[in-house]
């Protein structure tokens, strides 16, 4: 009995691991180009900061493929505004356009949600869908709660760059936006259980 008890344990730990391995990938190759942005600010500047985060940023993209066999659509979006904004910054000479990203990118976030709801159209559920399984009543809530928590770290990220230096505002970008999203994204849990498909009814 009790190694029958000890080999479920092991498949639940297993079955936990390979739930778990692809969301903690995934939270890597977010967080590493940020890091990446914010160890190189630090040694030198913010325009070779912004260089790197480019290179880290297409670095994480084909990791995502190579270890995921996909590449979401949110990190792939943020990538080409990197790409677009951090090219910006280089050739200009002009740190406003890459403090600038994170306002465009979530406000573009922000906008295709809460737009998606106006057509009725729960955009985050083709997103996360394989991830949770909610009701249609979940999906809008949720869809309308991420909406309008781009929208809040599109104004956040604009008080931050215009109002404080440089450093302030890579601090922010890595060790600011981040947390908060955490934070956010744990306080979704009571919504996702409230809103859980209900059980089929067993069969006589």
């Amino acid at each position: 009995m009790s190694e029958k008890t000890d080999d479920l344990n092991e498949a639940r730990e297993e079955l936990n691991w390979d739930e778990l391995r692809p969301q903690i990938i995934k939270l890597v190759l977010e967080l590493g180009p940020l890091v990446v942005f914010f160890i190189v600010n630090g040694r030198a500047d913010i325009f070779a900061a912004t260089a790197w985060f480019m290179g880290a940023m297409v670095v994480s993209l084909a990791l995502s493929w190579l270890i995921l066999k996909k590449i979401a659509v949110m990190p792939l979006v943020t990538g080409v505004v990197v790409l677009v904004f951090g090219g910006l910054t280089l050739w200009l000479q002009d740190d406003m356009f890459i403090k600038m990203k994170p306002t465009i990118t979530n406000l573009l976030f922000g906008s295709v949600l809460l737009g998606g709801l106006l057509f009725g159209q729960s955009l985050l559920k083709y997103v996360f869908g394989d991830v949770y399984k909610l009701q249609p009543r979940g999906w809008f809530v949720l869809t309308l709660r991420w909406g309008l928590f781009f929208f809040v770290l599109a104004v956040l990220n604009e008080v931050v760059w215009r109002g404080f230096s440089t450093d302030v505002w890579v601090a922010f970008k890595v060790w600011g936006i981040m947390p908060l999203t955490i934070l956010f994204s744990a306080l979704q849990v009571p919504l996702l259980n409230k809103y859980a498909p209900e059980p089929a009814p067993a069969e006589a």
